[in-house]
């Protein structure tokens, strides 16, 4: 039986500088301009968005959460309902992650075992157990076409020996999963391995082996943004990513801040997501290219000037500082909704100049005026 071209998943790279890379990831439902960044839709929802306005900010793909999709409005109920790209009127791909994450950070009375874990929903307090396979389920029901491994993420600091029985367990967890999405999944969706290890290169160097030794469609970046910093985090993706496949695409979780999405595409790192500017946004932070403004500051309540007259964004180019500010002040919905499209706006905008870059051989020099210009 042939396979319709379609339903294949692929990347290619399509120009370098230095280890500072653009590409294009194909799924069947549409491609993906790498470097990416991910908006955060944790329960089919980018918060305060509208979903063809995430679009319109020059988002790809967006990010879906396994944990608490399981836990309401439940992956079986999506799925009856035609899956989560129709559930929440989002026409691109989905990536999901694995639920491990917030089962470690979120969930109360976790233990956990060789086969998975148990736990407790932060929601109502009912039982729940996440193994690889369970977790590899929730993702199809949902119908993700980029999947996650089950993992463990160690806290930081952790000790050595604790982040080898982690990396080891996560190793283990990802043949489990991946024998999983063999039978479950449909034609083009794909799972990445995680790379896991802290903080320690030679744990990090044999938990990449592993996973490639797998043959992965893809690699993420897990067990960072953490608490270690972004000195240590960079130090990490230095001996990190030159030892992951070149023809497959790269994602750092969980990060993060403009400073730290252009220093990992300076490393080689291809795909990121983070709540940052969508939480942002609803806490009255806007990001700028001259860094992030408290929009709530009083110096804001008379300045009659938008976020960026020349974008192409309304959110930054039609509404003033001053009403920004006023809306923040007086409680209205429509601030965080205005501030967040703005933030989302930003963070594709940086995506797009960083990919423009790289393509003319020019990216040190963003990264020069980047940092210049945030100071």
């Amino acid at each position: 039986m042939t396979t319709d071209k379609t339903d294949i998943f692929s990347f290619s790279v399509q120009h370098t500088d230095g280890q500072a890379r653009t590409g294009a990831i194909k799924t069947p439902r549409g491609e993906i301009r790498t470097p990416a960044f991910m908006p955060v839709g944790t329960a089919a929802t980018v918060k305060a968005m509208h979903p063809e306005h995430v679009a319109a900010t020059g988002a790809d793909v967006i990010l879906g959460n396994t944990y608490h999709l399981m836990l309401r409005p439940t992956a079986e109920r999506i799925h009856r309902l035609g899956g989560l790209h129709e559930f929440m009127q989002w026409k691109g791909p989905i990536l999901t992650d694995s639920g491990g994450f917030q089962v470690m950070s979120l969930a109360s009375l976790r233990k956990m075992t060789e086969e998975g874990v148990t736990f407790r929903s932060h929601i109502d307090g009912s039982a729940h157990a996440l193994s690889p396979e369970r977790s590899i389920e929730i993702q199809c029901l949902l119908g993700a076409d980029i999947q996650m491994q089950l993992d463990e993420c160690p806290p930081y600091p952790i000790t050595e020996d604790a982040a080898e029985a982690s990396m080891e367990l996560s190793l283990r967890w990802a043949k489990r999963s991946q024998a999983a999405f063999a039978e479950m999944a449909r034609p083009g969706q794909a799972l990445f391995g995680i790379v896991q290890g802290s903080t320690f290169e030679h744990l990090r160097r044999r938990s990449l082996e592993g996973l490639i030794d797998l043959d992965f469609p893809g690699f993420s970046i897990g067990g960072l943004a953490v608490g270690e910093g972004q000195e240590e985090m960079f130090r990490v993706l230095d001996f990190t990513t030159p030892h992951l496949p070149g023809d497959k695409p790269r994602y750092l979780m969980g990060v993060g801040k403009p400073s730290d999405l252009v220093g990992a595409v300076a490393r080689g790192v291809d795909m990121f997501d983070c709540v940052l500017p969508t939480r942002s946004g609803r806490h009255g932070q806007a990001w700028t290219p001259d860094g992030p403004l408290n929009i709530k500051n009083a110096r804001f309540a008379e300045d009659n000037t938008p976020l960026d007259p020349d974008s192409e964004c309304p959110a930054s180019s039609q509404y003033t500082k001053a009403y920004l500010n006023h809306l923040f002040k007086a409680g209205e919905y429509l601030g965080p909704m205005l501030l967040t499209w703005h933030n989302l706006h930003y963070y594709q905008q940086l995506m797009s100049g960083m990919r423009e870059a790289i393509a003319r051989g020019q990216f040190e020099k963003f990264q020069q005026d980047f940092m210049a210009r945030q100071g």
